[in-house]
């Protein structure tokens, strides 16, 4: 009979490994989203950052938002998470804080994922974010991504369905709509870039569009959800068994 103890005295259930902080907005979060439970093959827990609108992280960058991401991030800890990721790619203003408040690893941007695509496809990296003009410096230094990554950046801010549906949180989003969206801005990226060879969806809300990019420009596409797969194996590693 195998023996269990308790890991953190504040820690009430078991089973969920991956804690995921979520802005305080209101959109819908389809299937795939990282904000829909129902993406995961595993239990997940979120928390709400409260404060964090799309206003103050994206467009204001608002360096009080600090205390409420760290104060989400130690509740998410406390709860018995193992580690804790964002739900979008600008929660990388507050990566190395958060990180620095808690004893567990912190993946809150997708962006992380830039070195190992570059390492494994050479050529440039290629980013579809929500917004081009407010992604910064700050954002890629905080993810260690090295100045010397070609990098060919192409946003979704210009787009009517995403801008209205997201950005704006006008309560309804046309998913046929976006996912056209982002499959043309993708599609313009690879032929204005034809040195990109990987594609990274910064946004936390395109993954469900992942394969209709793929499908329209033949490259591997990164994003949210296979950064989170990846940790969450890493942290729930299964016994093998089989025949010789």
């Amino acid at each position: 009979m195998s023996v269990y103890k308790v890991r953190r005295k504040s820690q009430s259930w078991y089973g969920e490994q991956i804690g995921i902080l979520i802005l305080d907005a209101a959109y819908p979060c389809i299937p795939g989203n990282v904000g829909n439970a129902t993406t995961y093959d595993y239990p997940v827990r979120f928390q709400e950052v409260r404060g964090a609108s799309i206003e103050r992280l994206l467009n204001q960058r608002d360096p009080a938002l600090e205390e409420a991401f760290v104060e989400a991030a130690v509740e998410l800890r406390d709860r018995g998470v193992r580690a804790i990721t964002g739900a979008c790619g600008f929660m990388a203003y507050f990566q190395e804080e958060v990180a620095a408040a808690v004893d567990i690893p912190v993946f809150l941007s997708s962006l992380m994922q830039i070195p190992f695509m570059h390492a494994l496809c050479g050529g440039s990296v290629g980013i579809i974010t929500a917004d081009a003009s407010r992604l910064t410096q700050r954002h890629f230094s905080a993810c260690s991504v090295p100045g010397d990554i070609p990098l060919a950046i192409a946003g979704m801010e210009g787009e009517t369905e995403f801008r209205g549906a997201i950005l704006e949180e006008k309560g309804t989003l046309d998913s046929d709509e976006i996912e056209r969206e982002v499959t043309e801005v993708a599609s313009k990226l690879v032929e204005q870039h034809p040195q990109v060879r990987s594609i990274l969806l910064e946004c936390s809300d395109l993954p469900p569009y992942a394969h209709a990019v793929q499908a329209a420009t033949g490259r591997p596409v990164f994003d949210f959800i296979t950064m989170i797969n990846y940790v969450q194996q890493s942290l729930v590693r299964r016994s093998y068994a089989g025949n010789m």
